[in-house]
């Protein structure tokens, strides 16, 4: 039997999680082509590598198909609901760092703090009959969030492209995206609430509650999970 590890297929997530396994006794690579999502174990026996788009490991993960799996803490919030229930996180991997942000623009000097968005929003339906737009890729964990905080009078929009650009475009008054400094977001006009942190996200490694394991499959596990320190 074979204990499924999934992991980005490309940049510098899948890098820093194969160097992260290897400074722990498993060495992973890529087999074959570049363009080939296969990989290869040392280690470990009975354990094998599946290389999948970032994305896609929190479905799998939560479907069964893979036992063990690398992703954004970020992803895995979005895209599961109830994800606690489908997943256990075992340990936050130290790099592939991202604030999950919502920020309006730096126009708006009189905005710094979730309230006074809220009351901007309010004001804005008022003013011009539909709601203030936010522009994110992130609905669940956005949508959560400022429900959670009070704010109402907003809709989210979906954001195809590059989130930050959809203000000076004009196709929404704010957006909630993804930033390691910021610094995209201010050369795009916007600004960071003082209290618009929605999730703090890095690398982190899961396991599937959902997989069906033998008893074989659970030795394998717990040599890895033993191997990697925990």
């Amino acid at each position: 039997m074979t204990v499924k590890l999934g992991i980005p297929s490309k940049g510098r997530l899948m890098d820093k999680t194969f160097d992260w396994f290897g400074a722990r006794g498993i060495q992973l690579a890529k087999s074959g082509a570049e363009r080939e999502y296969a990989g290869a174990v040392e280690g470990v026996e009975g354990l094998e590598l599946v290389l999948l788009s970032a994305g896609e490991i929190p479905r799998e993960l939560a479907a069964g198909r893979i036992q063990l799996g690398v992703t954004g803490s970020d992803l895995v919030r979005e895209k599961l609901a109830n994800w606690s229930l489908r997943v256990e996180e075992m340990t936050r991997m130290g790099f592939g760092g991202a604030d999950l942000v919502v920020a309006v623009p730096q126009a708006w000097v009189d905005v710094d703090t979730l309230d006074d968005l809220d009351a901007v929003a309010a004001a804005f339906r008022a003013t011009h009959g539909f709601r203030l737009r936010i522009a994110t890729k992130y609905h669940r964990l956005v949508r959560d969030f400022l429900r959670e905080h009070g704010v109402a009078d907003y809709q989210l929009v979906d954001s195809q492209g590059a989130t930050e650009g959809v203000v000076r475009n004009e196709t929404a008054e704010a957006v909630a995206d993804i930033t390691s400094t910021g610094e995209t977001l201010r050369a795009n006009g916007l600004k960071v609430l003082t209290d618009g942190l929605i999730h703090a996200s890095q690398a982190t490694l899961y396991r599937s509650r959902t997989a069906n394991m033998s008893n074989e499959d659970r030795r394998i596990l717990e040599d890895v999970l033993e191997r990697v320190g925990l």
